[in-house]
């Protein structure tokens, strides 16, 4: 048998294919190495941590990790990971089972473990069974600021944010310092509608950059009630790509208060925001160049408290404040199935790799055949505003026709002079329902069970779009809800070909 690496190098070799992009070829030696030496409990362990950090085979991480407490039952390290595993690869009993025995293996570690496996349960999707586990707990165990932030954010999951208010309150007046659980407290605030605080809060965090708007963290950071007048700021992308198409509609209340006004986004944004902000400079990340000249900096989501929202009317209500070009918008519209009404529609989120992203994609994105079961047949032209991989799914549709433009798609401006041409989107979670909802298109957005703080805990409208309905599952995943989603869309069409047939015009509401 030959010579085994060490576990630094497999994790090591790993790590070059998948900065390289290359994740099979990593998935492809760790099952080869696990498979040349099946009782080396390092290697088995080292390969699970790859697999569960680039992918989201977590049965993979599982079976390499029932081979190593196989081989060393003592270690409570792989016994942790694997009812990990187990519960977020939907094995909730064979995982809660794991956690049991790592209980009787390890009782003076009981919290520490209550800990973990509410952890666990809320990033799969289980808030309410963490909060039963909590609640046992509390009967007996010593309350720590951790185990009463997961009480808060079993709360908050449930759409039950009144309530975890008091716990992630008290989790933070026994951690001051902590931010994650500042962060956890801002959230709790903005989705129960405390605004003022929340945003106040939300402002404290840490800007989670990448390595192009890392630069601009040397600058000073713009607060509320700082004197604008005549200062270079440059706001910058910071989380994700919907976070920033929310959250750049209070661009002009700055420009009002005379900032001269950089705006530094991923290419993929640089056009559209240009178009619909001619007042500042914008600027692609990736060409922004250094932090020099610059005064302030403002990590795009603190805008809402730079301008001092503190209710839900203080909101802007200048829709849309996105704009598509003239030209494009007439170009797609030469290119789109003349039938009407035409319906965009996304059935998926980004796909990533990194666990933290991949529970929660899941929860929020469907499948186009399960989509396309519950909106077809219907008297209508569908149009794919899908983009990336998951596009590929359109392949293995065989139902009604899909049109699909986004091979001629090369930014998001091109996205949104599609949606211009459009009657309705229909979208889960994602960066276009933000389009559809800034350029005051109507939309429909479908929501995950934990639905994000910014869809509020219940109801079908939201303050930040006017022209959005929002459809909330009940369920783990969203595929429950599109029954009722594919209902409506039955009703609006046969309401928008009543309209038309009369000469009418209709709207989606």
């Amino acid at each position: 048998m030959p010579h085994p690496p060490t576990a630094e190098k497999l994790t090591e070799a790993c790590a070059l294919f998948c900065g390289e992009g290359k994740i099979i070829e990593a998935v492809r030696l760790v099952l080869t190495v696990a498979s040349s030496h099946p009782d080396n409990v390092a290697l088995l362990k080292a390969g699970a941590t790859v697999i569960w950090t680039h992918t989201g085979r977590y049965d993979i991480v599982a079976t390499l990790l029932q081979q190593a407490v196989t081989l060393e039952p003592h270690d409570m390290q792989a016994q942790q990971f694997l009812a990990d595993a187990l519960v977020t690869q939907g094995d909730l009993a064979g995982g809660c089972a794991v956690f049991s025995r790592i209980m009787d293996l390890w009782p003076q570690q009981r919290g520490d473990t209550t800990l973990q496996i509410s952890k666990t349960l809320l990033a799969a999707g289980y808030p309410l069974e963490a909060l039963k586990i909590l609640a046992s707990w509390l009967e007996t165990g010593e309350l720590t600021a951790g185990l009463l932030n997961n009480i808060a954010v079993a709360f908050l999951y449930l759409n039950r944010s009144t309530e975890a208010l008091s716990w992630a309150e008290k989790a933070v007046a026994a951690e001051p310092k902590h931010p994650g659980l500042s962060f956890t407290y801002a959230i709790v605030l903005l989705k129960a509608g405390h605004h003022r605080e929340g945003w106040e809060r939300y402002a404290l965090r840490e800007p989670a950059t990448d390595d192009m708007a890392r630069r601009f963290t040397m600058l000073p950071r713009l607060r509320h009630g700082d004197d604008v007048a005549g200062r270079k700021i440059i706001l910058y992308q910071e989380q994700g790509l919907g976070d920033t198409l929310q959250f750049i509609r209070f661009v002009p209340f700055l420009l009002a208060r005379g900032a001269d006004v950089t705006i530094a986004v991923p290419s993929s944004l640089a056009r559209l925001m240009a178009m619909s902000f001619p007042s500042a400079s914008v600027r692609s990340l990736q060409d922004c160049g250094t932090a020099e000249g610059y005064e302030y900096a403002v990590p795009i989501p603190d805008l809402p408290f730079i301008a001092g929202v503190a209710s839900e009317s203080d909101i802007p209500a200048q829709i849309p404040y996105l704009r598509a070009d003239v030209g494009d918008i007439a170009r797609f519209a030469a290119r789109l199935p003349p039938r009407r009404p035409r319906i965009g529609i996304v059935w998926a989120g980004e796909r990533r790799a990194q666990y933290e992203n991949v529970t929660t994609d899941r929860r929020r994105s469907v499948t186009l055949a399960e989509m396309g079961a519950a909106f077809t047949p219907i008297e209508a032209s569908l149009v794919s505003l899908q983009f990336g991989s998951l596009r590929q799914q359109i392949t293995d549709w065989h139902g009604q026709p899909l049109f699909d433009p986004m091979g001629d798609v090369h930014d998001m401006a091109d996205t949104a002079a599609i949606m211009e041409n459009l009657d309705l989107i229909i979208s889960v979670d994602t960066s276009p329902a933000h389009i559809a909802g800034g350029l005051g298109r109507p939309v429909w957005l479908i929501s995950r069970r934990d639905a994000c703080w910014r869809w509020g805990d219940e109801g079908e409208a939201t303050p930040w779009y006017p022209t959005m309905r929002l459809f909330r599952s009940r369920e783990r995943t969203c595929a429950s809800v599109l029954p009722e989603v594919g209902a409506a869309l039955r009703h609006w069409v046969e309401a928008w070909h009543t309209a038309h047939d009369s000469g009418a015009t209709t709207r989606a509401t």
